[in-house]
């Protein structure tokens, strides 16, 4: 066995410039990847701050005057009172 069979475990010898081009493939494909990682992480962000908006809207509004007599009716339903 030689050298360059034991280096390729059974794989056909690349040469040098095909590794090379091979690997600057691998490196542009992993850069194309992590934008859109990074592009998918600041959407996410930008909807979670948009979900928190929203919410903190909601929690502030008052509660309107008949949710807050049926709230009443149920506390006196539940205690026995009429």
């Amino acid at each position: 066995m030689t050298g360059d069979d034991k280096l390729s475990r059974g794989r056909p010898v690349v040469g040098r410039a095909a590794r090379n081009m091979i690997e600057q493939t691998s490196a542009d494909e992993r850069r194309r990847t992590h934008v859109a990682l990074d592009e998918a992480r600041l959407r996410q962000q930008a909807i979670g701050v948009r979900l928190r908006q929203m919410f903190d809207e909601v929690v502030n509004e008052p509660v309107p005057d008949e949710f807050l007599q049926i709230l009443r009716d149920a506390d006196r339903t539940s205690t026995g009172e009429s």
